[in-house]
């Protein structure tokens, strides 16, 4: 069926659900963002174990002016992740891999840190390894993601201590794929997943140069046009790319919901991460654990810059979405065009829950400001309508004029604690955990360097791990940062505590030896932390 603005195709199966028929108007409604003359989406939604919606809008390729259709192929970003978390699965079924093996088993090159980094850290994102496109951004160059992973010598925390997203984790994993089962990455997944699924129009692509058919380019919004966004090369890890369809991807997430893997791995797969201390998250194995008005939601998104794309089970509607954009930041977000389908196939309105109560009259302006621990994170709080909360958890519910707790702990935060904090004084508070632990916090000394002062930071600072260095210049009141030589690009970085400067997320704070003289710097922003920088004599 053409219309204009889309390239639309309603596929309604013998015993789809009467309701389900007079969908397609709000199905296009709510894509009616995406012209006809740009790029958009494809989508489709299965319910009751039906196929009832199976659509397109939009251009796939601008320059020829090909349409999008259900059957064209896009770039699934991070949703991958939960295919290569299937495949380890299969063959810790088989016995060739356990989910407690060292890492270092398969991937000797791996460096020795102290404690073991298992298979299940590395598909859990609890193995503390440092995020690998964060780091990408400092290094020299174009290096491979895996030799900048096996080229770090430290971790962001302890293996199970903490939950953090790392894509380097699964730089990784197709890695012991190939060397547990003796074959190809993209020819195991396609025999042992696809395959037995009938997902007809996927496979996994090493090399996103190669030409494949019917595939769509990505767009970025660039003024009043659009420009290429497309994942190359060393942008993409080295790990390869899902290339798929939104009907696909249903049958993806049928064949989870359904046990057609085998009970072991669709259980496995949707089975809740648990930290060292026994905390349960809601992330499972390259799947995220939620719930809405309907119930358990099973989820995860994609983006390989331009490339969108959502996939979501609802098990107790028995309903699959499925979303695949090529239209980048001028998406609306592929989260909330789900939700949208999920409220026509499951009316009703979302609960109004009351805000919890917090105690009133409590004055919250002098506690907030910059404080660090003792292992020298940063931590900002800040007011907002006369509520306390932090720059990256959210608000924070009074208790009492001194304590503070956080109404609903998220997973990207803190690994998901449902912490309290304390005010031991105006300077110090202690945040306990959910399971007891104290973390001491102090606010960020006073720091106003002269200009003596700031030129003692001057100087070339490299990094041995990243293969990168820092131009460190004197500025007017701090300092001004050039990243591997890079004309024209300083970065400012204002002072926030003795010899420590930030800039938006990123701080800097620089090592003295013995004598007082600067001799490094240790780098930190919520992906990567502690990436020491030397001095050059230089």
């Amino acid at each position: 069926m053409f219309r204009p603005g889309s390239f639309a195709v309603a596929v309604w199966l013998a015993g789809a659900p009467a309701y389900a028929q007079d969908r397609t108007a709000e199905i296009d409604q709510i894509f009616s963002w995406a012209t006809p003359d740009a790029p958009g989406c494809a989508v489709a939604v299965s319910h009751q174990g039906k196929l009832v919606v199976n659509t397109a809008y939009g251009l796939a390729d601008i320059e020829r002016r090909v349409p999008l259709t259900p059957t064209t192929i896009l770039d699934a970003g991070s949703v991958r992740k939960q295919f290569v978390a299937a495949a380890v699965l299969l063959l810790v079924e088989g016995g060739r891999v356990s989910l407690s093996d060292d890492a270092r088993k398969f991937i000797p090159q791996l460096p020795d840190y102290g404690s073991t980094i298992t298979i299940d850290h590395l598909l859990t994102h609890t193995g503390g390894l440092r995020d690998w496109p964060a780091l990408l951004q400092m290094a020299t160059g174009d290096p491979d993601a895996l030799g900048m992973i096996l080229a770090q010598r430290s971790l962001n925390f302890a293996p199970g201590e903490e939950w953090s997203y790392s894509n380097s984790g699964y730089v990784l994993l197709p890695l012991v794929v190939e060397r547990a089962s003796g074959m190809k990455f993209a020819d195991f997944i396609q025999k042992r997943l696809f395959d037995r699924l009938g997902m007809k129009s996927t496979t996994y692509v090493e090399d996103m140069n190669a030409i494949k058919q019917n595939r769509a380019l990505a767009y970025q919004k660039d003024g009043s046009g659009w420009k290429l966004g497309v994942l190359l090369g060393n942008a993409r890890g080295g790990a390869g790319a899902l290339a798929t369809t939104a009907e696909d991807l249903v049958i993806w997430n049928e064949g989870i919901a359904n046990g057609r893997l085998g009970k072991f791995v669709s259980d496995k797969i949707q089975e809740p991460a648990t930290l060292n201390n026994g905390r349960k998250l809601t992330y499972a194995r390259g799947l995220f654990l939620d719930r809405n008005r309907g119930g358990k939601v099973v989820w995860h998104t994609g983006s390989a810059d331009a490339y969108k794309s959502f996939t979501g089970s609802y098990p107790e509607q028995r309903l699959s979405i499925g979303i695949m954009c090529n239209s980048g930041d001028d998406t609306p977000g592929s989260t909330m065009l789900a939700r949208r389908i999920f409220d026509l196939f499951v009316p009703g309105a979302e609960p109004n829950v009351a805000p919890p109560a917090s105690v009133p009259g409590v004055d919250v302006s002098s506690k907030a400001g910059l404080f660090f621990n003792e292992r020298n994170e940063p931590l900002r709080l800040i007011t907002n309508n006369g509520r306390l909360g932090t720059a990256q958890g959210g608000p924070l519910i009074a208790v009492t004029g001194e304590r503070f707790r956080t109404p609903r702990a998220t997973l990207p935060f803190m690994s998901q604690d449902e912490f309290e904090l304390n005010f031991t004084s105006a300077e110090e508070f202690e945040l306990k955990s959910m399971e007891g632990k104290i973390t001491r916090y102090r606010r960020a000394k006073p720091f106003a360097p002269s200009a003596d002062d700031l030129k003692a930071f001057a100087g070339r600072y490299e990094s041995e791990e990243l293969k990168s260095f820092f131009q460190v210049t004197p500025g007017t009141g701090g300092l001004m940062i050039s990243i591997n030589g890079t004309a024209g690009q300083n970065l400012e970085f204002r002072p926030v505590d003795t010899d420590t400067f930030q800039r938006v997320n990123i701080t800097m704070r620089f090592r003295r030896d013995s004598a007082g003289n600067v001799v490094g710097l240790d780098l930190h922003n919520p992906v990567f932390r502690r990436v020491e920088y030397m001095r050059s004599p230089r």
